[in-house]
Parts: structure tokens; sequence; C-alpha cells
């Protein structure tokens, strides 16, 4: 056996295994913090803050009593409460001791904190997973600021084409003789996209120094690599940012738009990519995959895939991007993920799509993995939509998540007294069952799956 070609293979799931633990470390840092910060803020003790779970690796007690440690398994984390020591239910032998001896430490426990403590307590895990989303994709859009408009050269993308006569700086008004769409036309891209002659070289008419005048340059959305999606075909096969796919099964090809149409129409029958990169020729062979993709209009259609997103043959000239368009782009982008993930479920739950669709453990770890090798920005834009996903998850009404406690609150709103204890215990165990049959359910689809 030749140690070198295990070596490789043992670096990518040592680097995957640790893009998954600093993801997940994050975002139930948040979360529970989240549930720790209120909690104080709300009058309720907080015995014990703790990123992992086993033996304590490190700790320290602050000077509210808290103990914040590091513990061996970090995959995941809680915030224990005072009364939690043997609470299984609303009220547990020592609880009831507490309110007998101690009311005002009553009031510091979980049980014994009034209703809207309570509430506010737990609602903050998955909040605060939504504002750490909302921050990052908005510090994420603040440092790439927004395309100028009209669209102008910031620099050219190496392209195999020759007798390019584009500038950085020109302002482009139109390409083979189609306007360019405009910042407020956003719907146009892809009439515009479909418009353009399939030519690796097009007429641009632009405004260089104050002065229209025309330009050659390379097709403006040509079939270059500027994204790769985790697990995809073109992952898998190690294709890379900037490749710039040329011909497919010996048949030239100069935009996006063709390469779309051939993936498309070729029914998951394997695809031979002539690819540019950095000068040099390669061949590639995939498969596309067949895909479901949520629909502007609404629901899902399935569509070949082989998983990568084009983009400018240039890099857009930008403007710097206010904090408060930052902001209101970051909720715009986290309403956008969590109305997917629920349209997803829906349509999973309804048999409209697969339920391949749903990753487990192993595929988010794979996915942290692959983000992480493309750069830290796309790591730390990941770590942002799992965060989303993770908040929204816990809000699901299920006993044992957050949403299930928020569900026995209303309860106790409306009729003016919690549910028993032993319908909680009931209701937690059956709570419990279904979060370890539907993580048990994510794990096979990870395994078996293509």
């Amino acid at each position: 056996m030749d140690i070198s070609t295990i070596l490789p293979q043992f670096g990518g799931v040592f680097m995957t295994l640790v893009a998954f633990v600093v993801a997940l470390s994050v975002i139930v840092a948040i979360h529970e913090y989240g549930h720790y910060i209120v909690a104080r803020w709300s009058g309720i003790k907080a015995e014990v803050f703790s990123l992992g779970f086993g033996p304590v690796l490190w700790s320290r007690v602050d000077r509210h009593g808290t103990r914040w440690q590091l513990a061996a398994l970090p995959f995941g984390g809680y915030v224990k409460f005072l009364g939690d020591a043997n609470a299984a239910s609303g009220k547990d032998e020592a609880v009831m001791e507490m309110a007998e001896v101690d009311p005002v430490r009553l009031r510091q426990t979980m049980h014994g904190a009034p209703l809207w403590a309570r509430t506010a307590t737990v609602a903050a895990g998955p909040v605060f997973n939504f504002v750490l989303s909302i921050l990052v994709f908005a510090a994420i859009m603040m440092t790439q600021g927004k395309p100028t408009d009209p669209i102008s050269i910031g620099a050219l993308k190496p392209m195999p084409v020759e007798g390019v006569t584009l500038q950085p700086g020109d302002q482009l008004l139109a390409a083979g003789g189609v306007p360019l769409p405009t910042a407020d036309e956003p719907d146009s891209y892809e009439a515009f996209s479909k418009s353009l002659p399939d030519a690796p070289l097009v007429e641009y008419r632009i405004l260089r120094d104050g002065v229209e005048q025309t330009a050659i340059g390379p097709h403006p959305l040509p079939p270059i690599v500027s994204r790769l999606a985790p697990q995809s075909a073109a992952y898998s096969i190690d294709m890379k940012p900037g490749d710039v796919i040329t011909a497919i099964d010996d048949r030239p090809i100069a935009t996006f738009e063709q390469l779309k149409e051939i993936v498309e129409s070729s029914n998951g029958r394997v695809l031979r990519l002539d690819v540019w990169r950095d000068g040099e020729m390669l061949e590639f062979a995939l498969k596309p995959r067949a895909t479901d993709e949520q629909q502007d209009e609404g629901g899902f259609a399935t569509q070949w895939r082989i998983g990568i997103a084009g983009g400018w043959a240039f890099e857009p000239g930008t403007e710097r991007l206010g904090p408060f368009e930052a902001v209101t782009g970051g909720v715009v982008q986290t309403g956008r993920i969590i109305e997917g993930s629920l349209s997803g479920l829906y349509h999973m739950i309804t048999g409209a799509i697969s339920s391949c669709n749903m990753s487990g453990p192993i595929g988010i770890a794979q996915v942290s993995g692959a983000m992480a090798s493309q750069g830290v920005e796309s790591f730390i834009w990941f770590i942002a939509v799992l965060s989303t996903a993770v908040g929204l998850l816990n809000l699901f009404p299920i006993p044992v998540l957050d949403g299930g406690h928020l569900v026995f609150y209303a309860y106790e709103a409306v009729t003016g007294r919690p549910p028993s204890d032993r319908a909680l215990r009931i209701l937690m165990t059956a709570g419990l069952t279904l979060v370890l049959g539907l993580m048990f359910f994510a794990l096979t689809q990870d395994l078996f799956c293509p």
C-alpha cells in the first residue's frame, strides 16, 4: 500500500472535521450565549456555560458565579441554569424545596421565573442565530461593495481570448448590440444573457474618460467557473474557480448559456469537458446530477446540473455599501434562506422533491470542508447560512427544542397554568424520540443518497 495515496485523503478528512467543528462551535456558542445573556438580563442565574460535552478541559468562574468551560467533545454545548440539576420536567423536588426555603433564590431559576422571562430566554437562542446571520451577510456585503450603475470594469479575468481592447474603468453601455441591464432591472439579466451572440469575442459600447466609443472584449457571460457547489459533480472532479470551459464533447462553446443548455439536455449522460486553466488545457469527464431547485414563482423544478455558477468575464467595479443598506440586505438574505428551507421541507414532506435534499451531520461536515477549501469568505458565508438553519430548526414546535418550550409557555399564557408534569414527561419523551428519528433519517440520506 502506498502511504502517499492515504495522506491526502487523511488530510482532507481532517480539514473537513476541523471546519465542521469550527462552524458548529461558532453557531452553538452564539445560540447558547443568547440564552445566557437574556436569562441574566431577566434575573435568571446561569450556573454553567459549556462549549462541548464530556470531560472539562478548561474552566473559570466569572463574577456572576457562572462557570465557563470547554469540554472534550466539541459537538454542541449548553447552559445550565440554577435549579436544572435534577429537573427533567417543570417541577422537581429540589425546586419545590427551594420555593419553601428561599423564594428569592427560586426567582433565579428557570422554573421560578415569570413567564415573560422564561419566554424571552428560550426565544433568545434562535434569535441570536438569526442576528449572527444578518450581521455576517451585512459585513460581507459591505466588504464586497455593490456594482456600480452603470456597470464598469474593475479588472478583466484571465480568459483564453486575444484581441481584447476593454480596459479597467470602462463603463459598459451595451455588449453585442444588447444594452446592459441596470441595477433597477434585475429581472432583465436572463433576457440579456439569451440575447447575446454565441461568440468568444463581442463588441462593446463603452464610456471611457467621458467619451462614448467601442471596444472588443470577451463575451460578458462566458462559461467560466465563478463558484462551485459543494458535493457537486464539478467539485468532485476538482474543478476550480476561474476555470473556463471551452468545449463539451468536442463542441466548442463560448457562453454560459450554451453550457447550461447542453447540461440541462444531457439527461445525466457523461460529458467530456475541455477546460482552460491558467494557460493550460485540461480534460475532465463528469456526469450531471438531477437537482431540485427552488423557482422564483414558487415550488421546485428538477434540472440536470454539474454544480457551477457562472459570472461576468470581468470583476465589476464597485462602490461602497452603507451600513443600513448592508443590514437590510442581510435581513433579506436571511429571510430568503428561511423561506427556501420551509419551502424545501414542505415539498419533501409532500413528496414533490426527493428527501435526498436533506443533509445530516456527514453532509454538513462535507459542505463545511468544501466551503473552507474555497476561502475564508465562502466559509464565513456558510456559517451564516447554517446559523439561520439552526435557528429555524430550533423554532420548530417539537418538545425538547426551543420551539416546543415556547409552545408550552403559550399554553401557560392562555390557560394560566403550565402543562402537568406527567404531560410534560410524555411530550418530552415523544419529542426526543422524534428528534433522534429525524437525525437517524438524515444520516441515512448522507450515507445512501447519490
